[in-house]
């Protein structure tokens, strides 16, 4: 575990003040008395005794950096300490999760429970007074989750802006993720294969593939034009050209998201265009402010790797012909980012207000994964790409614009799959703070 981050104790004590009132808000916004927040159970392949790895309830571990304790609850009552009902089981199969300790413990009223049931004893009696967040699945005896939207409106509105706590969680998972990707890369210069430069991330970042935030995508070649590649080839290519690592780290919960691209030594035309798109992704994490309409952030983008493809040659037309005709969007297909957090795709991306509603998506952008403006405090990534993807070049082809690209360079790129870069960036009062790029320079 990284443990390169400040005095936690006076961080968590305001952090847990933040959320403390905003359940209050919450709460009697809804007309309920109590938040109870279920950490979840684990869930069962079909006919079969095996369980998925366990995954806590993100709200569970908004309140404290508890990840692995299936079966807990939360219970809080405006004006009194947050209470813990922590399942200790007596266990001889599995690991039993420790007595809690450290930093936050000193914050809660902590009650074990040895059977799963015994936590309905230390939760409110009268469950219809209650907000009760968590998977169907945890309900106990008829306490059951009834997740009430306005609590979820406001609870997930107001997560966007992370607290001191949350941006220091954030640092070390962005340290985590940095280590980890200089020794994927080291892996990929010594020619190795997709499943042994995850390995390596792996050994670096001291994490599992269940500790991790996500499945790693380890792309070599043309498997980078693949968004979410995840098969992992056990044998290194014949030619080495390109890599393509979109890979995070966890601690305390929090997540980080990072991607790089590389070329190998001989390809100095690729490595231009990487070169390229790494300058405007800067170009990019800079505008990171508060007031930043992220969807006019995202057009943006569009129209400055549009400019990239004209400029190396790939396309004829102008970047804005290029935008208004769609033809950016066969070699840049995705969004520019979204918000990160407790969750890699962190909530409340779309909403309109803490009290709900959507903001919808600019017209031609399907996959953009958020639409807000920026205010001090939130946390997204920026992850710019061009990629060379037979789908999407096949249906270009198709279409009139397809006069204006070069074809025959078009074709020579797509042994190299694509590019994206990749920062979890904080917008704060005054500059970006980029906890990717900060990370990478501490190493």
């Amino acid at each position: 575990m990284d443990t390169q981050h400040p005095d936690l104790h006076p961080l968590f004590a305001d952090h847990v003040a933040t959320l403390k009132a905003r359940a209050d808000r919450a709460l009697l916004r809804s007309g309920h008395d109590h938040l109870v927040i279920a950490a979840g159970q684990p869930h069962y392949q079909f006919l079969d005794d095996r369980d998925y790895p366990f995954c806590a309830n993100p709200h569970f571990k908004h309140w404290l950096p508890v990840t692995k304790a299936p079966g807990s609850w939360i219970a809080y009552t405006p004006g009194r300490r947050p209470k813990l009902v922590y399942l200790q089981p007596r266990d001889y199969w599995h690991a039993v999760p420790e007595t809690p300790a450290g930093y936050w413990v000193e914050h809660f009223d902590v009650e074990i429970v040895r059977e799963a049931k015994d936590a309905r004893a230390h939760l409110p009696n009268d469950a219809a007074r209650c907000a009760i967040l968590g998977e169907a699945n945890a309900a106990l005896d008829g306490f059951a989750p009834n997740n009430p939207a306005d609590v979820l409106d406001y609870l997930h509105w107001h997560r966007s802006t992370k607290t001191p706590y949350e941006l220091a969680m954030m640092r070390v998972a962005s340290r985590i993720g940095a280590r980890a990707h200089r020794a994927a890369e080291r892996a990929f210069r010594a020619g190795v294969s997709e499943l042994d430069i995850h390995f390596a991330y792996m050994a670096a970042a001291r994490q599992t593939d269940n500790e991790l935030p996500y499945g790693n995508i380890v792309a070599l070649n043309e498997h980078c034009a693949v968004l979410h590649y995840t098969d992992l080839a056990h044998a290194p290519p014949a030619h080495l050209r390109s890599f393509l690592i979109d890979a995070g780290a966890s601690f305390h919960g929090y997540a980080s998201d990072i991607t790089r691209t590389y070329a190998a030594a001989d390809a100095g035309e690729f490595q231009a265009l990487i070169d390229a798109v790494d300058a405007a992704q800067q170009g990019f994490c800079a505008k990171v402010r508060a007031g930043q309409s992220y969807p006019e952030l995202h057009v943006h983008a569009h129209h400055v790797l549009a400019g990239i493809l004209r400029e190396h040659g790939f396309i004829r037309m102008s970047a804005e012909s290029a935008v208004e005709s769609g033809v950016s969007s066969a070699f840049f297909p995705h969004g520019l980012g979204h918000p990160i957090g407790l969750q890699v795709h962190d909530v409340a991306g779309f909403q309109a207000s803490d009290a709900g509603g959507t903001i919808a998506r600019p017209p031609g952008h399907p996959y953009l994964r958020m639409t807000r403006t920026l205010e001090p405090g939130m946390v997204v990534t920026i992850e710019p790409g061009l990629y060379f993807i037979d789908l999407l070049l096949a249906d270009l082809k198709q279409k009139p614009t397809a006069k204006d690209v070069d074809w025959d360079k078009v074709d020579a790129f797509r042994k190299y799959g694509g590019i994206r870069i990749e920062d979890d960036v904080a917008c704060t009062e005054d500059d970006p703070e980029n906890l990717t790029r900060d990370a990478f320079a501490a190493l």
